[in-house]
């Protein structure tokens, strides 16, 4: 699958699917962000008041973390606030 990136740009009340994403100096805020386990990267991007929604082996990721008390449940999904990240699979 080709990954698609997204460079300078500012997204609002938008919805990404991460898998295969990269963002390079983005800002999102308020967006949706859908995560499944797959390849994401991002650089010097920031993403404000955003909600993250697990899906697929990401979900069952965090669902075994909550059950081994290695996540809690009041920290999921993370904080919606990131910069300068970067996350590969």
């Amino acid at each position: 699958m080709p990954i698609t990136k997204y460079e300078g740009q500012k997204f609002t009340k938008g919805a990404f699917v991460l898998d295969d994403c990269y963002f390079v100096n983005c800002v999102l805020t308020d967006c949706d962000l859908f995560y499944s386990g797959g390849d994401v990267d991002w650089v010097n991007s920031t993403f404000a008041d955003c909600r993250f929604h697990w899906r697929g082996s990401a979900a069952k990721t965090v669902q075994l973390l909550t059950v081994l008390g290695m996540l809690k449940a009041q920290s999921m999904p993370p904080p919606s606030a990131a910069s300068s990240s970067k996350m590969m699979n």
